[in-house]
């Protein structure tokens, strides 16, 4: 079965990522207690929560 370009993946069950503000910086948290490195790039933070959601270390 191929996979349409646009489609994203779908975290595992119990990895549902967002960022947090903390002050002048932005992390990426996780449902599963994980927390990225506090960013001051709002968007460096998403790509945070979104490597954590489909890589190795949500598994």
């Amino acid at each position: 079965m191929s996979r349409h370009l646009l489609e994203q993946p779908q975290p595992p069950p119990g990895h549902h990522t967002s960022t947090a503000e903390r002050g002048s910086f932005c992390l990426a948290v996780c449902s599963c207690g994980w927390t990225g490195p506090a960013r001051r790039s709002r968007d460096l933070a998403r790509k945070d929560a979104a490597g954590h959601a489909t890589g190795p270390a949500a598994e």
